[in-house]
C-alpha cells in the first residue's frame, strides 16, 4: 500500500546524467539514443516499488544561467557541454513522465535543487514526509525530521538513504552544517571555489570544532598561522561559496501537492512511446500493471494484447500428449517450444515439450505433474520424438534456437536434420545489432502481443503457437530485405553443422595440461622473485594499489595516467613504462603467464565434459554484428597464440584416437582479398591474381621502391596499413601500432590511398551509402545498421564511419567461411568420409581426419573452401596437418 502522506522528489538532471554514464550507449533500430531514458525510467520504477510513496514529482534545471551566476560569473563555468547523444534524451524522459501523469517542475533562473528544496519545505508545512532521490550531496542540507535523501552510490543501481542520524554518523554534523562545509571546501563540479588549500577532511574538522563559518572566523586566532592566512585571504570567498551552495527553499512558482498524487499512466500515450524506443521489457511491465489495475486492453488500441487472450494451450500427460504428437505429424508444419534442465545442452535433459500445428492452438506435454523428474525416459516416447525429428510426411519444423535442441536431442539418439525456420536466427539477420533476441521480445515487436505467462508448460505451449505466427512474418521480412538466400542457404543449414561440431567436441590431453600448469607455475615463481629484486621489496603484484605505490612512489617512474582510485597500471601504461625500466616488462610477462595459467591451462581442465572426456565449446551464431561466429565455454577462438606459451596450449588438443590426425584449413588473407573484390581496385586485384606477397607489393607501391628493395620495416608498415583499412584505419592507431609520429602515419595513409584509388573510392562511397540508407551490406547481402554515423558527436560519428568501412569486409569474410562450412559438410557426407569438422577459429577450420582418408579429404576440403564463392581475386587456403593442433606441418600441393 502506497503512503499518501509521503512524497518522492527526483532530481531529473542528476539522475539522467547518472543513467547516461552508467549504461553503455544504446540506440533503437531507428538510431534514437535511449540509454539515459531507459536507465532513468527503470530507476524511478525501482525506487517507487521499494519506497511506495503516494506522491511523486521530478525537478529539472531550466537554462544555463541562474541567479547564482549574477553573484559569481564563473559558477558552473567548468562544466562540460552536454554530450550530443544525451541532449535529445531529456525530451523523451519528460514525454514519458507526462504520459505517466507525473508532474515536472522547472523554472528559468533556478536549478532543480531549488525546486526540490521548495517542494520539501511545502511538504513539511502540509504534513507530508519527503524523500529526495539524487546523485548530488548538496541535497543533504535539506534533511530534517520529515525529509530524507536517497543518494545514488554507484551508477544508478546502488543507493544509500540519509536521515539526520546518518548524517551525524558519517560526518558528525547536523544537515544544515553541510552548507558551511561546502563554503570551506568548495565544489569543483559546480566551480564553487571555497578556500584554496582546504579539502573535505579539513573542512569537516573545522565545522565539527567550531560549528559554523561565523564561529571559525570569531575564533581564528586559535588556528595555526598557515590556516589563519588561508582563511583571512579568502574570507569573502568562503561566505560567497556557502551562499552559492545554499539551496533556495522559497522559489516563486505555483505548487499544489495534490497534483503529485500517483495516478495510472495515460497508456494511450505511454505505450506508443515505449514501443518507439523499443523498451520491450517496460512494455511487458506496464501491460502487467494494466491487467492488475483491471484495465481492458481493448480500451487502449496501442496496448499489446496478452497471448493468453489469443492462444489456446492444452496440457496433456506425457503418453497421451505423445499420441497426439504422432497424429499431428501428419500435418504440413509444426512449431516447437522446449525446455531443458541445464543451460548447457550437452548436459541437459528435456523437461518440457510443446508444439502447435494449428494457428492459435498449442499442446504441451508434462511429466512433472505425474511425479516424473524428467520427460522422455521410455523408448516409445523417444521414438515419437525421433519420428518428429525425421520429418515424417515432409513436415516443416519451426522453433526458436534450434541448435540448442539439436544438441540436447543427441543424447537421446535423435538426430534432427533440418529446420525450416528458426526465429532466433531470423530475428538476428533482420537486426544483427539488436540487444535482445528473447522470444517474448520478438512476439511483442513483430506480432504485437505480450507473452507474460512466464515459463512452465502453459508458457511453453503459448510460445510454440506464437512461433507458428512469427515464422510467417519473418519469411516475408527476410524476402523483403533480400536476406532469404543468406538465411535459407547458409545460416539455417549451418545450424546442423554447428550442432554436430558442438556434439563431437575435441579431445584434450589432461596430462599435458597438468604439465603445462606446473611449468607456468615455476615460471611465475621465477618472475615474482625477479620483480621483487627489481623493486627492492615483496608486494602483491596483482594489487594495482600496491603496484602503483612501487612503480610511481618508491621507484619514481613517470605517472602516465590516473584513475578515480589511484595510479593506472593497465597494459598501455606498462608498455610505455617498459622503455623506462625493466620491471614493467617483467610485470607484463607475469600478467600474461598468469592469465594463460588460470584462464586456459587450468580453466580448460575444468571444462572437459565428464561424459565424453572432451571439450565441447558452444558456437554463437546470432551474436556478433558482423556475422562472425563466436565461441564460449570455453572460448577456443581466443587462445593467445602471439605468445609461444599461448601457442603451446594447442599441444593439448589432439585427435580422439590412434590413426587420426588434426587438419587445419586456413584462408590466406581473406579480408584483404575481400577488400580487393569489393573495392575493385585494379592494382590490388592484380597483385593477388599474380600471387604476389601483398604486403611487400603494398610497401613497394607506397614507398616507391622495387619489391626486392623493400625492407622488413617497410613491409611491417604496409601490413599494418593493409589490415588497418580492414578495421577502420586512423592515423593515431597506425602511429601507435608501428611507433611512428601521427604526421608520418597520415602521410603513409595518404600515400597508400593514392596508390590504391579504388580503395579510397570504396571508403568514401560506403560511408555515403551508410549515411543515406542507415546500414551497409556484405557480398551475401547481410545487413548491419549503423545509427552512430548520423551522430553530431565527432568521435561517435567517426566510429560509425569506421564501422561502415570495415563491416562489408569482415562481414563478407564471415559469409565466405560459413558458405565454405556448408559446402564442405555436404561434400564430406556425399563422399561418405569419416572426417569430421571440429572447430571454426576466425578464418580457419579444424578437422579430425583418419590417416587413410588424408589423400581424399585434404584436396576435397581445399577445393570446397577455395570455390565457396567467386571473387575478382582467387581465394587461397593453406593446409596443415599434425598429431596436435600445435605440431602441424604445411601440406604442399
Amino acid at each position: 500500500m502506497n503512503d499518501k502522506t509521503r512524497i518522492m522528489i527526483l532530481d531529473g538532471n542528476s539522475l539522467i546524467y547518472r543513467a547516461f554514464y552508467a549504461i553503455p550507449l544504446l540506440t533503437s533500430s531507428e538510431g534514437i539514443y535511449t540509454n539515459a531514458v531507459y536507465g532513468f525510467i527503470n530507476m524511478m520504477l525501482k525506487v517507487l516499488s521499494d519506497e511506495k510513496p503516494g506522491c511523486i514529482a521530478v525537478a529539472f534545471d531550466k537554462g544555463k544561467v541562474t541567479f547564482r551566476n549574477e553573484k559569481f560569473d564563473d559558477y558552473k563555468g567548468t562544466r562540460k557541454a552536454t554530450p550530443d547523444e544525451l541532449k535529445p534524451q531529456f525530451a523523451y524522459v519528460k514525454e514519458i513522465l507526462k504520459a505517466m501523469n507525473i508532474p515536472i517542475y522547472e523554472l528559468e533562473g533556478y536549478e532543480a535543487d531549488d525546486l526540490i528544496g521548495t517542494v520539501t519545505r511545502k511538504a513539511e508545512e502540509e504534513g507530508y514526509a519527503s524523500i529526495v532521490v539524487t546523485g548530488d550531496r548538496d541535497a543533504l542540507q535539506l534533511i530534517s525530521q520529515a525529509t530524507s535523501v536517497m543518494l545514488t552510490k554507484k551508477g544508478i543501481s546502488e543507493t544509500e538513504v540519509y536521515d539526520i542520524d546518518k548524517v551525524m554518523e558519517k560526518y558528525g554534523l547536523v544537515p544544515e552544517q553541510m552548507i558551511d562545509v561546502k563554503g570551506l571546501m568548495g565544489d569543483s563540479s559546480d566551480n564553487i571555489p571555497g578556500v584554496p588549500g582546504i579539502g573535505e577532511k579539513t573542512a569537516l574538522k573545522l565545522i565539527n570544532t567550531y560549528g559554523s563559518l561565523e564561529n571559525i572566523y570569531e575564533n581564528i586566532n586559535e588556528l595555526t598561522p598557515k590556516m589563519r592566512e588561508k582563511l583571512d585571504e579568502n574570507h569573502d570567498m568562503a561566505f560567497l561559496s556557502r551562499e552559492l551552495a545554499t539551496i533556495v527553499r522559497d522559489v516563486p512558482f505555483e505548487l499544489d501537492l495534490m497534483e503529485c498524487h500517483l495516478e495510472e499512466p495515460d497508456y494511450e500515450k505511454l505505450m506508443p512511446l515505449l514501443r518507439k524506443l523499443e523498451f520491450k521489457t517496460l512494455i511487458n511491465s506496464f501491460a502487467g500493471r494494466m491487467k492488475a489495475a483491471g484495465l481492458a486492453s481493448s480500451d487502449f488500441g496501442q496496448v499489446l494484447p496478452d497471448c493468453r487472450e489469443e492462444y489456446e494451450c492444452t496440457l496433456l500427460p506425457l503418453h497421451e500428449g505423445l499420441d497426439r504428437l504422432a497424429s499431428d505429424l501428419d500435418k504440413g508444419e509444426i512449431s516447437i517450444s522446449y525446455e531443458l534442465s541445464n543451460a548447457d545442452p550437452m548436459l541437459a535433459e528435456l523437461t518440457g515439450f510443446s508444439w502447435s500445428v494449428v494457428p492459435g492452438v498449442a499442446v504441451s506435454v508434462t511429466g512433472i505433474a505425474e511425479g516424473q523428474a524428467e520427460l522422455f525416459k521410455e523408448e516409445e516416447d523417444i521414438s515419437c520424438l525421433a519420428a518428429m525429428a525425421e520429418c515424417r510426411s515432409g513436415v516443416k519444423k519451426y522453433c526458436h534456437d534450434g541448435k540448442r535442441l539439436m544438441v540436447a536431442l543427441d543424447r537421446y539418439g535423435i538426430r534432427w536434420e533440418s529446420i525450416a525456420q528458426d526465429t532466433l536466427l531470423a530475428a538476428y539477420l533482420l537486426n544483427p545489432t539488436g540487444r535482445i533476441q528473447d522470444l517474448s521480445d520478438l512476439i511483442a515487436g513483430y506480432l504485437g502481443k505480450e507473452l507474460t505467462v512466464g515459463g512452465g508448460s502453459t508458457g511453453a505451449g503459448i510460445s510454440a503457437a506464437a512461433i507458428l505466427d512469427l515464422q510467417k512474418v519473418f519469411h516475408q521480412k527476410l524476402e523483403e530485405d533480400g536476406l532469404d538466400d543468406l538465411y535459407y542457404n547458409v545460416e539455417l543449414p549451418l545450424t546442423r553443422i554447428l550442432a554436430d561440431m558442438e556434439i563431437t567436441g575435441i579431445r584434450v590431453d589432461r596430462d599435458r595440461l597438468a604439465e603445462m600448469s606446473i611449468e607456468l607455475e615455476e615460471k611465475l615463481k621465477g618472475l615474482t622473485l625477479e620483480i621483487y629484486g627489481l623493486s627492492g621489496e615483496e608486494f602483491n603484484i596483482n594489487s594495482p594499489k600496491q603496484l602503483g605505490y612501487i612503480l610511481f612512489e618508491k621507484m619514481g617512474l613517470p605517472v602516465i595516467k590516473k584513475t578515480k582510485t589511484g595510479y593506472s597500471t593497465d597494459v598501455e601504461v606498462l608498455e610505455r613504462l617498459a622503455a623506462e625500466h625493466g620491471i614493467a616488462e617483467k610485470i607484463l610477462e607475469f600478467r600474461q603467464l598468469a592469465k594463460l595459467k588460470s584462464t586456459y591451462v587450468d580453466g580448460l581442465s575444468g571444462l572437459i565434459n565428464p561424459r565424453t572426456g572432451r571439450l565441447h565449446t558452444t558456437f554463437n551464431q546470432a551474436v556478433t554484428a558482423t556475422g562472425r561466429l563466436s565461441s564460449v565455454e570455453p572460448n577456443l577462438q581466443n587462445i593467445p597464440v602471439r605468445l609461444e606459451e599461448g601457442r603451446k596450449i594447442r599441444k593439448a588438443f589432439v585427435p580422439s584416437e590412434q590413426g587420426y590426425r588434426l587438419l587445419a584449413a586456413d584462408y590466406s588473407q581473406i579480408e584483404l582479398r575481400v577488400l580487393a573484390h569489393i573495392s575493385g581496385d585494379a592494382n590490388f586485384i592484380s597483385a593477388f591474381r599474380e600471387g604476389q606477397d601483398i604486403h611487400t607489393h603494398t610497401a613497394s607501391e607506397v614507398f616507391g621502391v622495387p619489391e626486392n628493395e623493400v625492407t622488413r620495416e617497410m613491409r611491417d608498415g604496409a601490413k599494418a596499413v593493409n589490415f588497418g583499412i580492414v578495421y577502420g584505419i586512423s592515423e593515431f592507431g597506425l602511429a601507435r601500432n608501428i611507433k611512428i609520429t601521427r604526421q608520418e602515419a597520415r602521410k603513409y595513409i595518404d600515400g597508400y590511398l593514392d596508390r590504391y584509388p579504388g580503395i579510397r573510392e570504396f571508403m568514401n562511397d560506403i560511408v555515403a551509402q551508410a549515411r543515406e540508407n542507415g546500414y551497409v551490406t556484405t557480398i551475401m547481402n547481410r545487413r548491419r545498421y549503423i545509427p552512430d554515423i548520423k551522430s553530431r558527436n565527432h568521435n561517435v560519428r567517426a566510429f560509425g564511419e569506421r564501422t561502415a568501412m570495415n563491416t562489408p569486409i569482415q562481414g563478407s569474410a564471415a559469409d565466405i567461411i560459413k558458405m565454405a562450412m556448408v559446402r564442405v559438410a555436404k561434400c564430406l557426407k556425399r563422399e561418405g568420409l569419416k572426417t569430421k569438422m571440429l572447430l571454426q577459429v576466425h578464418d580457419e577450420l579444424i578437422f579430425e581426419v583418419p590417416e587413410e582418408e588424408m589423400g581424399r579429404a585434404v584436396p576435397l576440403i581445399k577445393e570446397c573452401m577455395e570455390n565457396a564463392v567467386e571473387l575478382e581475386v582467387p581465394l587461397v587456403v593453406d593446409m596443415k596437418a599434425g598429431t596436435s593442433w600445435y605440431e602441424m606441418k604445411k601440406i604442399l600441393f
